[in-house]
């Protein structure tokens, strides 16, 4: 079928590739002209502008958008509710918030548009391995999309897990468990880093991706990164959050259900950005204080 995909990313441009190479026919656009001009050579047709890409499309057409979440995003979906006809689809890719789906498939309704939210993982790999959907919309409106989703998905990795946020709002825990999952093996590898065996981590993390019960793709990614860099001394310990974690928790307040696991390791990534913190040098004075414990001086 004929889609288009605003957004050619990492992730946007081989979710083209992968449509294009499956025989659909992918108008594109992004702000930079140049991605756009590479899937040209690929199958695509480039359009210089939102308009022209939707000019481009037959009716009923299908806007796939894939930016990040936030003001971006925003401007786009309320450019293409403007062009767009009634009976047209509006897909948003990207880490929304799903309080935000909601608000936006109410908008785009009154205007006799439809909206679906694709939650999507597979990273860099999705291009060779497929990517997961987790879509949430319409149950005719998602059947009528089925080609796209089950192009870019592998065997088994669709689902239409409910109506509008639902899909977002799947991939928001999934994020969150994922925060977890990447903490946990942080934490372990640490330590037997320090430990006075010494083990050799890349071929440790290996050895565990058979058969044992912690087995998973990180792992395998872990393996990846230790035997490219044993100590990994390329890299410094700076690490951000795409917005999925610090939201999984807020629902979790919401909802009541504890969350301790994945609260602790959102929290480690705000310190992991972090060096000589205001309440570290607290805790500090306080000890010299009260027990006259030696400080360092700064």
């Amino acid at each position: 079928m004929q889609i288009g995909v605003i957004g050619l990313g990492r992730m946007g441009g081989n979710i083209v590739r992968r449509l294009a190479r499956a025989g659909h026919g992918c108008v594109v656009y992004d702000a930079d002209p140049g991605p756009g001009a590479v899937l040209a050579k690929e199958g695509a047709v480039a359009a210089s502008s939102v308009p022209a890409l939707v000019e481009a499309l037959k009716a009923p057409r299908t806007v796939w958008v894939m930016l990040p979440a936030g003001k971006i995003t925003e401007e786009t979906i309320a450019q293409l509710a403007g062009l767009m006809k009634a009976g047209d689809v509006i897909i948003d890719g990207g880490n929304t918030n799903f309080h935000d789906d909601v608000r936006r498939a109410q908008a785009l309704s009154a205007k006799g548009l439809h909206y679906v939210d694709a939650g999507t993982s597979g990273g860099i790999w999705g291009l060779t391995e497929g990517y997961c959907l987790m879509v949430g919309g319409e149950d005719d409106i998602c059947k009528r999309l089925e080609p796209v989703f089950l192009t870019l998905a592998p065997k088994d990795g669709y689902l239409h897990v409910g109506g509008h946020g639902a899909g977002h709002y799947v991939k928001m825990v999934h994020n969150g468990i994922e925060y977890g999952m990447m903490q946990a093996y942080a934490e372990g590898f640490e330590l037997m880093q320090a430990s006075p065996y010494k083990p050799n981590l890349a071929k440790i993390a290996a050895l565990w991706d058979h058969g044992s019960v912690v087995r998973s793709w990180l792992l395998q990614l872990a393996a990846r990164a230790l035997a490219d860099d044993p100590d990994l001394s390329k890299i410094t310990g700076y690490v951000e959050d795409s917005g999925e974690g610090r939201w999984t928790v807020q629902e979790a307040i919401e909802r009541a259900v504890p969350l301790p696991v994945i609260t602790a390791s959102i929290f480690t990534r705000f310190r992991s950005r972090q060096a000589n913190t205001f309440a570290e040098r607290m805790l500090a004075a306080l000890r010299n204080q009260f027990g006259g414990h030696a400080v360092k001086k700064a």
